[in-house]
């Protein structure tokens, strides 16, 4: 369970079929997210899909990153120079309000050291591969994130500046009750509509 008064890790990778990311704490990996590019994304150059990644993870982690020291690790060099760039398209201003919020630095780090998101980004038959491959430690980790929900033990509100999110404590089938997980109650509905159809 990671401690959401401690800083945050966030590496971020983009393709050109989709976006990938992991977010760790303390050198353990926390979550995996990943997403297909949607239509009109796979016209986006290269700096936008990259800087798409960080805007995806921003959004979907908001809850673990508000508020909270994160450092942004992206194999696109040129993200690191995000806040001084002179010339930005509409796309670029929007999403640079959205960072704005967070405590957070870029920084640049080479691909074949970010090889989880830029896994996590590409097709997912080279997924397990490419990770199986390169670095057998976090492939195991991976198989051990395959996790099945045993029940909801509590409910809890998180506030933000704009509103308020509720999280349900999650008990999994290999983990004990006081391991249990904090989830966004959106995202457990969408991942286990059986769940809430009562």
């Amino acid at each position: 369970m990671p401690d959401i008064t401690k800083p945050f890790d966030v590496y971020c990778d983009a393709s050109k079929t989709g976006l990938g990311c992991v977010l760790m704490q303390e050198g353990k990996v926390v979550s995996y997210l990943s997403r297909q590019l949607k239509q009109h994304e796979k016209n986006y150059p290269t700096h936008d899909l990259e800087l798409a990644a960080v805007v995806l993870a921003l959004k979907v982690w908001r809850h673990y990153l508000m508020d909270n020291r994160c450092e942004i690790y992206s194999d696109h060099k040129s993200l690191k120079y995000i806040f001084t760039q002179k010339e930005l398209n509409m796309r670029q201003r929007r999403w640079i309000e959205l960072i704005k919020d967070y405590d957070m630095e870029i920084h640049y780090h080479p691909g074949k050291a970010n090889v989880v998101a830029a896994a996590l980004s590409r097709l997912p038959c080279q997924l397990n591969s490419m990770i199986a491959t390169e670095q057998p430690n976090l492939y195991q980790e991976f198989e051990q994130f395959r996790l099945e929900l045993i029940r909801i033990l509590e409910e809890a509100y998180r506030t933000t500046r704009t509103r308020s999110i509720k999280f349900l404590k999650i008990q999994w089938s290999n983990h004990i009750e006081d391991e249990a997980t904090w989830e966004r109650e959106d995202f457990m509905k969408k991942e286990y509509p059986d769940l809430f159809s009562t």
